[in-house]
């Protein structure tokens, strides 16, 4: 079993994941996924960075941990792990479109509703929480979407990814 930390495309993001990895008690192995273009090698390139992350990731059984922009590329990465994701966190999905409905209908379709969670602040910049529990809703009335009371991007809540991953 592994966990992978997916960022948001900001370099700060970096901190936000590799505090994550500290906090979180999980038991196993904890991977924070570097973004390609963090080093300013190349823009960001989900195919490029999907095959990364599946050299990084290996065989065996994995949670996935996406904010932001990693939320896309997990939905993207999901199906090239056919039977292997255990659980997924969404955080801070930041745009809300049909097309992206689509994207996350196909990523998460073989996972089961219930070992997806996504939280979500009230007042994220990108996507608010009202609007993003609406767009799960088209994906998937099961998701669970917690509202979190927060008006950033920010999602600093190892304990509850802790809590959700250990269930």
């Amino acid at each position: 079993m592994k966990t992978i930390i997916l960022p948001g495309y900001s370099l700060h993001n970096k901190d936000w994941a590799q505090d994550l990895k500290r906090e979180l008690n999980l038991g196993h192995e904890i991977i924070v996924h570097n973004w390609e273009h963090w080093q300013g090698k190349a823009s960001l390139s989900p195919r490029r960075e999907t095959a990364r992350i599946l050299q990084e990731l290996g065989e065996g059984e994995v949670n996935i941990i996406a904010k932001s922009v990693g939320t896309f590329i997990c939905v993207i990465l999901a199906p090239n792990l056919k039977g292997r994701v255990r659980k997924v966190i969404l955080c801070g999905i930041p745009s809300v479109s049909n097309d992206r409905k689509e994207k996350f209908i196909d990523g998460l379709r073989e996972i089961p509703s219930e070992n997806v969670i996504c939280f979500q602040n009230a007042g994220d910049p990108f996507a608010s929480y009202d609007e993003v529990k609406i767009f799960l809703a088209g994906v998937s009335p099961k998701i669970k979407v917690i509202k979190k009371e927060r008006s950033d991007h920010s999602y600093p809540y190892p304990e509850e990814f802790t809590r959700f991953l250990n269930e």
